[in-house]
């Protein structure tokens, strides 16, 4: 099983010293990286990766919103092998024909990403749970609309937070599914109350189980009131010493 951690979770530690933060990750003992907002640090955010031997199987990106691009040639600079568009607004997820608009606009990115020998993706929010279209949720009517080579980043977090079973969800998208997102707390929108993986609500080893094409799973905190640093160490222990007993990733 291989673990990531998205670089969001410490966006003030990058803006304040970017090359520092990427060592300290480094020196956690995370191997993998998912960045944001690459394309503004493509240069900087690379030489720091090469030089902590740290890679970047996947990166977020608003791909729907921004220069495809440009953001594929970046994507490749730093050696991203799927570029995830990250947030399409809740008022998006309300009716089918939004919905529809949206794979659609995946799908086209999809075909342009080929060229660049990128795959392209999606991760959730709680809104595309809360919503259902014509009996399923969004987030699967949504799934049934992509390509076959368009994967999904399950943020099972606000799987939960949406009033879903991440672990039934998780086992209808089945091989769609190629990352998640791990989190932990108290299952509300209050982020500050995020904990480390296996010290708040969610079933961690199961939602990790339960994915059974997992290629990744990226750590986020989406914020935290502790030393973050010891919060993604903590993370990153419980992970590893459950992988090491057999009951993380025994499908992954």
């Amino acid at each position: 099983m291989n673990y990531s951690i998205q670089l969001y979770t410490l966006r003030d530690q990058i803006q304040a010293d970017l090359p520092g933060t990427i060592r300290k990750v480094a020196e956690i003992g995370f191997t993998k990286v998912e960045p944001y907002n690459f394309v503004a640090t493509a240069k900087e955010l690379g030489a720091a990766l090469r030089e902590n031997g740290l890679t970047a199987p996947s990166g977020h990106a608003p791909l729907l919103s921004q220069d495809q691009d440009e953001i594929f040639a970046a994507a490749k600079e730093l050696g991203i092998t799927t570029v995830i568009d990250p947030f399409i607004p809740a008022e998006r997820w309300q009716s089918a024909e939004d919905i529809q608009a949206t794979a659609a606009g995946l799908n086209d990115a999809a075909r342009k990403g080929a060229g660049y020998g990128i795959r392209v993706g999606y991760h959730n929010h709680a809104w595309e749970l809360e919503s259902t279209i014509e009996g399923p949720t969004a987030l699967e009517y949504f799934a049934d609309l992509l390509d076959p080579e368009v994967v999904l980043e399950v943020d099972t977090y606000w799987v939960a937070v949406g009033g879903q079973d991440p672990v039934a969800v998780l086992e209808r998208l089945g091989d769609r599914v190629k990352f998640i997102h791990i989190k932990d707390g108290p299952l509300n929108t209050d982020t500050k109350a995020q904990l480390p993986a296996g010290q708040g609500k969610v079933a961690v080893l199961d939602v990790i189980a339960a994915a059974r094409s997992l290629e990744v799973g990226v750590v986020e905190f989406d914020d935290y009131a502790g030393d973050i640093f010891v919060g993604i160490a903590e993370s990153l222990a419980y992970l590893t010493a459950a992988q090491g007993t057999g009951t993380a990733g025994a499908r992954a």
